[in-house]
């Protein structure tokens, strides 16, 4: 099923398969400003549960309005979208931004996260600079544009060639949300989302709780120990082929860490 949620703003477009009787899966795209693309092989995941994603308000097949960009404009359209699609609890699963977003929310609406999925993403901006800028420093490159495109080959998808999926994500991205949010490139925070912090709240979060990266992640290792050490029911899964895309980097592996987790979690 494939549809439009109505905002305040605009469209947000949404795709919902399956039909299993499972917890729903809810996806959360990176960015900001990215699209749902590279998030297809979760589908395969709808021959025991629902799995929705979506394209963020902003980018992709949602509408692109001229916004003063914040937070709120996201957390507010998952919780509209939760709600239109009747999705009492779910497992929610955030990858880069979008666990940023998946953590905002189990914050704010515990109730309704039966596990909380966080993947290749961080606890605090500040945190994430300093690690990127010594990702980027490591490249030698002088260059800004040029040391982004060595960042990417070595930390965010490490394929001779990229997929589809990702070559789609490019096409459909919105460059001017992640600046907005973010900022110029992902050592430079200028944007809306700087001096973001949740450190001293992620011992709040009681629900079962799945940390995943790349071991040549963009999300270090320090980045996800604050995770794993501060939730209290967190365990981390590393993928040592894949950086900041397992999910199309090391499928197999990725989906099955998944289905192992949910089985986990419902029997429960």
């Amino acid at each position: 099923m494939e549809g439009f949620l109505e905002g305040p703003a605009g469209r947000t477009w949404f795709r919902v398969t399956g039909e299993g009787g499972r917890t729903p899966l809810v996806a959360l795209h990176g960015g900001p400003g990215s699209t749902h693309n590279y998030f297809r092989p979760l589908e395969r995941l709808a021959d025991e549960r629902l799995v929705v994603l979506y394209d963020q308000l902003g980018c992709g097949r949602s509408d692109q309005p001229e916004l003063e960009w914040s937070l709120a404009v996201f957390t507010e359209e998952l919780e509209r979208l939760r709600d239109h699609l009747g999705l009492e609890r779910v497992h929610l699963l955030g990858t880069s931004w979008g666990g940023m977003l998946a953590l905002e929310h189990a914050l704010a609406h515990g109730d309704s996260v039966r596990s909380l999925i966080l993947s290749s993403t961080l606890a605090c901006a500040d945190d994430w600079v300093v690690e990127v800028k010594r990702l980027r420093d490591a490249t030698g490159i002088a260059d800004d544009e040029e040391a982004n495109v060595e960042v990417e080959r070595r930390h965010f998808f490490r394929g001779e060639s990229e997929p589809l999926e990702l070559v789609r994500m490019r096409e459909e991205k919105n460059p001017a949300v992640y600046e907005a949010m973010w900022g110029r490139n992902e050592w430079t925070m200028t944007g809306a989302l700087g001096g973001w912090d949740v450190r001293s709240r992620l011992g709040e979060l009681r629900m079962p709780t799945l940390v995943l990266r790349g071991a040549h992640d963009l999300s270090t290792p320090a980045i996800s120990k604050t995770l794993t050490d501060g939730i209290p029911h967190a365990r981390e899964v590393v993928f040592e082929e894949s950086s900041h895309t397992p999910v199309l980097e090391e499928t197999e592996s990725y989906l099955t860490a998944l289905r192992e987790f949910f089985y986990a979690v419902e029997a429960r």
